[in-house]
């Protein structure tokens, strides 16, 4: 309890920084976490590997460092996001790109990829949008930390966290009625609800969801990329998708990923590389995340 007082006050005090001191905690932070984290720092090395084969060991060391420096960065973030008066979250936040996407009539499954500012552009959303928000919360094992989650991204406008366990039909009967659904649907959650469609050219276990809700809630698909800025975050609404949904969802979700593969290369170091992406494996495939035999001397 003391434990979760001391990061909980430490982080609404880091909201009182410019933001160029919680970058340079973040960098701190994010070679301290690659050095004397080395199973998470494995898992970046073989994603990194997986995706980008042409890059040399020297090179994927180099990515994987800024991956962590990103990941801490965007997680001290949380401190301003969450705590910060009001003009100044908002003058960090900048908009770009087709937002008449998000506003126009009509139900909007804002496909939102795992990119270390999702938080951000969250954020961003809630404080600008009049109509009703929801996305699904996986509720967090401390009780103190999921607390100060919800609260942080319940901070602004009208939004519903909705809990894997209540169930589909509420969200789709939200955009029905022309709500809004921000998803996150690019992580392997297991073999439920999943294709194996090729991301980055790799198998992997892939929700369908996005294309799922958008049918079934008659909504179109608009996404959304968060960039971590030195001035803030810039978030990008691309064009609404014309052709997801379509009546295969196993295409809609290849087409995602591959989508998403482009997004990536723009900037590598920004997504997150730190979960297991490649964790569920197709039958006869081997774990690729199981540490190598050590050779026999």
């Amino acid at each position: 309890m003391v434990g979760n007082a001391l990061v909980l006050g430490f982080m609404r005090g880091l909201a009182r920084w410019p933001l160029w001191g919680v970058r340079a905690l973040g960098w701190v932070l994010g070679h301290a976490l690659y050095a004397l984290v080395p199973a998470r720092r494995r898992v970046v090395w073989v994603n990194l590997g997986l995706c980008f084969p042409d890059w040399t060991p020297a090179e994927r060391q180099q990515w994987a460092r800024r991956c962590f420096v990103a990941f801490a960065q965007a997680w001290l973030d949380r401190s301003w996001l969450w705590h910060a008066p009001y003009e100044v979250v908002r003058q960090r936040l900048n908009w770009t790109g087709d937002l008449e996407a998000l506003t126009r009539p009509g139900g909007v499954v804002v496909f939102a990829p795992h990119f270390v500012g999702l938080d951000a552009g969250w954020t961003a959303w809630t404080m600008t949008s009049s109509a009703m928000l929801h996305t699904i919360y996986t509720p967090q094992s401390n009780p103190a930390m999921d607390a100060w989650i919800v609260q942080g991204r319940q901070r602004f406008g009208h939004v519903n966290l909705c809990r894997r366990s209540d169930g589909v039909q509420t969200l789709i009967a939200a955009l029905r009625r022309g709500e809004r659904l921000y998803l996150l649907p690019d992580m392997d959650s297991g073999e439920d609800d999943t294709v194996f469609v090729p991301f980055f050219g790799v198998p992997a276990a892939t929700l369908t969801s996005l294309s799922r809700f958008a049918k079934l809630g008659r909504a179109r698909v608009v996404p959304i990329t968060t960039r971590m800025t030195a001035k803030g975050y810039e978030i990008e609404v691309h064009p609404a998708w014309t052709d997801v949904p379509s009546t295969d969802a196993l295409a809609d979700t290849a087409l995602m990923n591959q989508r998403l593969a482009q997004w990536i290369c723009t900037m590598p170091d920004q997504y997150f590389w730190v979960h297991k992406r490649f964790k569920t494996r197709p039958v006869g495939h081997a774990n690729v995340y199981a540490q190598p035999e050590k050779p026999i001397s």
